[in-house]
């Protein structure tokens, strides 16, 4: 039987926090359109604000579908299965929003992440999500499988990119400046990082 949570803490939180993959699907508006489902990984690359709140580093290397979506409709669903231990499935319904370099919250948000180094990864945006639903279920029939350790490959291919070069990289790729159905993805040129103590004083 699936349970509903009312906030994202103990022993959820630490189940979440556990997973070293976990899943993102979102959709376009239109019925025709096409539904993005995306595996993230990289140790330190996810972190939980408060009871509500999720966030997630979104790099480079993969067309920009999900940022599309969120642009355009904000929908997502967060996924973490339990590939050993217990069986166990938990979904995050909420509404999700890029936050791209040039926004004044960036660099604080990149302040929960200080195991990740977003000059190696090519980091384009942080995926905020905000939760609306929270629900797990058994987890059954997912198999054991065990992690052996994150993949290096990544950080070797875009810890050698600049700005400059990560803006070239983006423009020549597929689906980054636009997503599959032709929605706005990745804002191109790379907007500027602006500096923290830049932002507007509330």
């Amino acid at each position: 039987m699936g349970k509903t949570h009312e906030r994202i803490d103990g022993r959820l939180r630490a189940f979440i926090e556990a997973q070293p993959v976990f899943f993102t699907a979102t959709a376009p508006l239109d019925g025709d359109g096409t539904v993005n489902l995306s595996p993230k990984g990289l140790t330190g690359s996810f972190t939980v604000l408060d009871e509500q709140t999720v966030a997630y580093l979104d790099f480079a290397g993969s067309n920009a579908e999900t940022v599309a979506h969120l642009r355009e409709n904000g929908r997502i669903t967060l996924m973490w299965c339990a590939f050993q231990g217990p069986p166990n499935i938990v979904r995050v319904h909420g509404r999700g929003e890029p936050v791209f370099r040039d926004d004044p919250r960036f660099e604080e948000l990149l302040t929960h992440f200080p195991d990740i180094d977003p000059t190696l990864h090519g980091l384009r945006a942080v995926i905020v999500v905000t939760a609306s639903l929270i629900r797990d279920t058994c987890g059954y029939a997912v198999p054991f499988m065990s992690y052996e350790g994150d993949r290096d490959l990544h950080r070797k291919r875009f810890e050698r990119e600049d700005d400059a070069s990560l803006a070239r990289y983006f423009e020549k790729k597929e689906h980054i400046a636009a997503s599959i159905d032709g929605l706005p993805g990745l804002p191109l040129p790379l907007p500027p990082r602006t500096p923290q103590d830049a932002a507007p004083q509330a």
